[in-house]
């Protein structure tokens, strides 16, 4: 199936304000995360830093993915399944399929709530799970100057705007979930230290990119990618499920690397932004519980959150995860796609349902995907 025909949807918006009153009607997040939902929900009038930090976390993804191969090996982490620090072409997207479309940045979140933890603190459960409690890797601030401080700003204004979403979502839970423990999903936002960021760079795909050791794969599988089929609508990010609670994204930044080489740009300003995507069909696109495909648009001063699949054990199904893909621009010139998400997730011995606790189910999930 193409993507030409797809309908733009207008996903239910509210104010950071809104959020913060506790005046978000229980029919509002219905229509934003209930069983017929798009399980989204973006969040205007957000703090007035959120604009700058957008802007340079969103272009450190290019200059990140413009570093030395050896800088960025440097920075990758075998240990915890390439889910700390620097990662490309180790997520499996389709059997035997590695997705080299895209590079990520992974980061654990605890710093949100201690300033000083880069992962969770030791404990039997939390040194069984490298892939959640590996502490973080920064690049070196001679190499990327702002890429920490922004981040982690970035992030903390992304989770303090989770933990009011979740808010909402407890109100309403009380009322229409059996036994829900009054304020229980905002705790788990607040209280984690196994949220996760991943900031993205999706490579430009009209020339091959050979930023790794892996590009020629890449170049190979963008390709094949073309004779795949009804399935290469989803190739830059095969559909799927969040598995967290909440997961929030930012709007993409798009940018033209041949007008501005992150490789020769002073990187702690960010890059210029094109002004829209020059390729209408890239952007982020949710499968209804009904089946239907829609393209669902984040503007640049607004934030977004998706319902993950632990909020929907928790919710016992009132909150549905939908399915959801990411096209990145094709065919448009040395085009790179940069955003960022950020998965608030249960502490790893937080039960979801009754007797399965969060990492019980996430280390399933991880092991079919990495």
């Amino acid at each position: 199936m193409g993507l030409d025909d797809i309908p733009v949807a207008q996903a239910v918006t509210v104010s950071l304000q809104e959020l913060i009153d506790g005046t978000v009607s229980p029919s509002t997040l219905t229509e934003a995360f209930g069983p017929s939902s798009l399980g989204i929900i973006l969040v205007k009038d957000l703090p007035p830093n959120f604009t700058s930090l957008r802007a340079q976390v969103l272009s450190n993804a290019s200059y990140l993915a413009s570093l030395p191969e050896a800088e960025l090996e440097s920075l990758t982490s075998p240990p915890s399944k390439y889910l700390i620090g620097w990662s490309l072409g180790k997520e499996t997207l389709r059997d035997g399929h590695f997705d080299t479309h895209k590079g990520s940045y992974y980061l654990n979140c605890a710093f949100y709530n201690n300033s000083t933890l880069q992962g969770p603190p030791a404990s039997s459960l939390n040194d069984s799970f490298p892939e959640y409690t590996t502490p973080n890797i920064w690049p070196a601030e001679s190499s990327l100057p702002t890429f920490r401080s922004s981040f982690e700003a970035l992030c903390t204004v992304i989770i303090d705007t989770a933990a009011l979403v979740a808010r909402a979502c407890d109100r309403f839970a009380v009322d229409h979930v059996e036994a829900y423990e009054t304020g229980y999903l905002e705790h788990v936002v607040r209280g984690s230290v196994t949220s996760k960021a991943r900031l993205l760079h999706y490579f430009p795909t009209s020339t091959s990119t050979t930023t790794s050791s892996e590009g020629t794969e890449k170049e190979q599988q963008q390709e094949e990618g073309s004779n795949e089929g009804e399935d290469d609508d989803d190739d830059w990010c095969a559909t799927h499920l969040d598995h967290g609670c909440l997961t929030g994204l930012t709007s993409a930044m798009f940018i033209d690397e041949a007008a501005h080489p992150p490789n020769q740009s002073d990187k702690t300003s960010p890059l210029p932004e094109l002004s829209s995507s020059p390729d209408p069909k890239a952007g982020l696109y949710i499968r209804s519980r009904t089946g239907q495909i829609v393209k669902v648009n984040i503007p640049k001063d607004c934030l977004a959150f998706q319902t993950g699949e632990a909020l929907q054990l928790i919710t016992k199904g009132q909150f549905r995860a939908v399915p959801h893909f990411v096209k990145g621009a094709k065919g448009v010139g040395r085009i790179a796609r940069n955003t960022l998400a950020v998965f608030t997730q249960p502490n790893l011995e937080e039960e979801v349902q009754a007797g399965v606790t969060f990492g019980d189910f996430a280390r399933g999930v991880v092991a079919k995907t990495y």
